[in-house]
């Protein structure tokens, strides 16, 4: 079991207790035990400096528990023999209780057991007829109600050392899940963003130096193009600074669409179409559509071979619904490898509680379908990003 550790003004206050009561009684010769009181004083005062001593040891060598439990009970036995007073027979609880963080609740009930035996054995071995005199029955049952109150004090200490060690862990848990949550939405973010804009900078710097010597016009005009999806690529890492600093601001679907409908015009040609109010969509809805049309319409430039890409927006009171296609040259849902980019749009989909149908076969297109509900997330916080 786990150690758990004692609570620490218990015992030093017990200790205290029974010093100021022992010598009190030897100051006011109440001591009318036999042998010299002076030898016995020293020896009493000498026993609790002891334990109070083991209390420091056990500070520092919490792991030395069972030399630790027998030292206590070797020095409480000569403390109890040694003061006259009778006070010290309270430090038996503190054999249970201690015992308790060490080894748990079962070998503090033994022990409170052998304590109360081992009183009983003393009083019938010195005293036969012990249960007619009030102070022995009445030290007796002191004895049982201060290893109760003890035992139960230890149980609730370890209960709550219990909880809260269940609670940094689960703080831990949470922390660690938080950070991969983070690490995804990063991925996402550099996939979707920067991606999508060196996508097409490839794209163009392709197109460059196949035209450079057939058509210069041509190879210039892609040049200017991959330069402005370098702008724009640095306008989205700027933004996406500034969404991390300052929190996400309200997107606007319908202007991203037309930006990226721009974006690297000259191969395919991409027309966008937004119907519909976009009051009642949160930031991470909007997000995923818009992440979404520019996955598909990247793939579309990249792999699709396509000449032509329709983005369709309908944003219904209920729910909005997103369509690519494109006329390329299409490819097998089933036997693809997903990557990174329809991993992510499945995700981002996924968090604002949507759909994705992918509809496709070779030499007919492709058809990219997400269904996003309306006002479903206020969960904006996270994603923790804006559109583009």
């Amino acid at each position: 079991m786990a150690a758990y550790v004692p609570v620490r003004w218990v015992s030093p206050l017990l200790y205290g207790v029974v010093l100021v009561g022992g010598l009190y009684s030897a100051a006011a010769g109440l001591d009318d035990s036999p042998g010299p009181a002076g030898w016995r004083t020293a020896g009493f005062v000498t026993g609790i400096g002891a334990l109070f001593a083991l209390e420091t040891v056990g500070r520092r060598r919490p792991a030395a528990r069972v030399p630790l439990l027998l030292a206590r009970c070797t020095l409480i036995g000569a403390v109890v023999l040694l003061d006259a007073s009778g006070l010290s027979q309270v430090l038996f609880v503190l054999v249970p209780f201690t015992a308790y963080f060490a080894f748990g609740r079962t070998t503090a009930l033994a022990l409170g057991t052998l304590c109360l035996a081992g009183l009983l054995t003393t009083y019938l071995l010195t005293s036969p007829r012990w249960y007619r005199e009030q102070e022995h029955v009445a030290d007796l049952l002191m004895l049982c109600v201060g290893l109760v109150l003890a035992i139960s004090m230890a149980a609730v200490a370890v209960g709550e050392q219990r909880a809260r060690l269940e609670l940094e862990a689960y703080a831990a848990r949470v922390a660690e899940l938080s950070a991969a949550t983070e690490r995804n939405r990063l991925a996402r973010d550099i996939h979707d963003s920067l991606g999508h804009h060196l996508t097409a900078m490839s794209v163009q710097l392709e197109m460059a130096s196949d035209f450079q010597r057939l058509d210069p016009d041509a190879a210039r005009r892609a040049l200017d193009e991959a330069r402005r999806s370098v702008r724009l690529a640095l306008g989205d890492v700027r933004q996406s600074v500034r969404a991390l600093r300052d929190g996400a601001t309200r997107p606007t679907l319908s202007a991203a669409l037309a930006a990226l409908a721009q974006d690297g015009a000259a191969r395919p040609r991409v027309t966008v179409e937004v119907r519909g109010d976009e009051d009642g969509y949160g930031v991470a809805e909007l997000t995923a559509l818009y992440r979404a049309a520019q996955e598909a319409v990247t793939n579309a430039r990249r792999h699709a071979r396509a000449s032509q890409v329709t983005v369709v927006v309908r944003l219904a009171g209920g729910a909005a619904r997103l369509e690519v296609t494109d006329d390329g040259r299409g490819f097998a849902p089933a036997a693809a490898t997903a990557g990174f980019g329809l991993l992510g749009m499945r995700e981002r989909v996924h968090l604002v509680a949507g759909s994705l149908d992918v509809d496709s076969s070779p030499g007919a297109g492709t058809r990219v379908t997400v269904t996003v509900p309306r006002g479903t997330t206020a969960k904006s916080s996270v994603d923790g990003e804006a559109v583009s």
